[in-house]
């Protein structure tokens, strides 16, 4: 019902975004009033069009073009229009009260009554922030989506064994396969990995984003990422397919073990509720990764923190891959507090924000979660949040399929002897 109901609203929005295209060339020459006026009804009789086909239509049989990049485009129309249609409502508002006023003081004399027209300010105003919208997010879509930043951090621990003094670890984090257009954007990422030369590599789930066969042609570009001591990987709450609709239960069993398998062709130890022991120069510490453990906002708890933890009381220094640093906050901090050293990913700080190093971070995503990017510390516990890598969609579509100030990144880390 509501896929019908959203080209209706958009319509209304498109209509009442015009009102004040109207304003703006009411004074314009006759022919260009009309081409303007054409080619705004144009673009939006194709937008609503392309609205209900998404509606209509499975939305995994849509071209990879379509579902990465039209929909994209339908959402950065109606956010500026709407945020548009905000000054253009302030507008009316004050013509109302200006009427009212005028109405009140003339009303033994109607004939001096004056039309009154919308207030050019504001409706400039209500254009500008349209068109400020639309270029921004259209630059997060085709630019920022794939902007790649690499963020460096250096952490000294007085339990880090001295053979991993200089430890280098690289993060990836919210891949979401099946959001991306071909495979040249994540080359080119796993290329950027790659030259760091780092000593072991980290995923922190949400490899898909619900479907395991989004990694169609996908797996040389995994098999790129290789360590010396390995690639270890955990699942995020998308892999588990809980937002796609399947025919059986079996059948999302199914494809959660053939995600599983993609793991290992790809080369990277899947670890599930479990831990392995990291070993140089004949020193070691542990490595604890568990399945999804969400706190916040109901997402479910897969994760068995007590089954990782077991056997792993004889290492002077551990770590965690955990999906949701929602976890870090509810658990880790609480009852493992030896944890020396947590990796996140899930909030790709709402692919939105403002970050100024030194000056100001920003995001919608502080308002879910306390630790949402970054580095954090409580006491001699660390936790790191990455920004993720990709971007978030529901069966192969993505609402916006970009980033505009929250860039996709990489992770390296240097872990010191203090």
């Amino acid at each position: 019902m509501f896929k019908f109901l959203l080209p209706l609203i958009f319509i209304l929005i498109d209509w009442y975004f015009f009102t004040g295209v109207q304003t703006i060339i009411k004074d314009f020459p006759q022919q260009r009033k009309v081409t303007i006026q054409t080619v705004y009804w144009v673009v939006s009789a194709l937008t609503i069009f392309c609205l209900i086909i998404t509606g209509v239509f499975s939305q995994a049989s849509l071209p990879n073009f379509f579902k990465g990049y039209v929909v994209s485009i339908i959402f950065i129309l109606f956010l500026g229009k709407l945020f548009g249609c905000i000054f253009l409502l302030v507008d009316d508002l004050i013509r109302l009260f200006r009427w009212g006023y005028q109405f009140a003081t003339t009303v033994n004399h109607p004939e001096q009554r004056e039309g009154i027209s919308r207030l050019k300010f504001l409706t400039y105003v209500s254009a500008s922030f349209f068109a400020t919208t639309f270029i921004s997010f259209f630059y997060g879509l085709v630019k920022g989506s794939h902007d790649y930043r690499v963020h460096t951090t250096k952490l000294n621990f007085k339990n880090l064994p001295e053979a991993f003094s200089g430890l280098k670890i690289v993060q990836i984090s919210d891949i979401h396969t099946g959001s991306y257009i071909d495979t040249d954007a994540l080359s080119r990422a796993f290329d950027m990995v790659m030259e760091l030369k780092p000593d072991v590599i980290f995923f922190t789930g949400d490899l898909v984003n619900d479907k395991a066969t989004e990694t169609e042609g996908f797996l040389p570009v995994y098999q790129k990422l290789k360590a010396p001591m390995g690639v270890f990987s955990i699942l995020g709450n998308h892999d588990y397919g809980d937002y796609a609709e399947w025919e059986s239960r079996k059948a999302k069993i199914e494809n959660l073990e053939t995600l599983k398998k993609i793991h290992a062709q790809a080369g990277w130890r899947l670890l599930m509720n479990e831990h392995v022991a990291l070993e140089k120069n004949g020193q070691q510490i542990a490595l604890l990764g568990i399945e999804n453990w969400g706190g916040n906002l109901h997402f479910p708890k897969y994760g068995k923190m007590d089954l990782a933890y077991a056997g792993t009381e004889k290492f002077d220094f551990k770590m965690l891959l955990s999906h949701d640093p929602s976890h870090w906050d509810k658990q880790v901090k609480q009852m493992y507090k030896d944890i020396d050293l947590t990796f996140s990913g899930h909030t790709h700080g709402f692919q939105f924000g403002i970050e100024i190093p030194g000056l100001i971070q920003w995001s919608p995503s502080k308002w879910v979660y306390k630790q949402w990017a970054g580095l954090y510390k409580n006491n001699n516990q660390y936790l790191y949040v990455n920004r993720g890598l990709g971007c978030v969609g529901r069966e192969h579509v993505s609402v916006y399929n970009g980033r505009l100030g929250i860039w996709p990144e990489i992770t390296l880390m240097e872990l010191n002897k203090a």
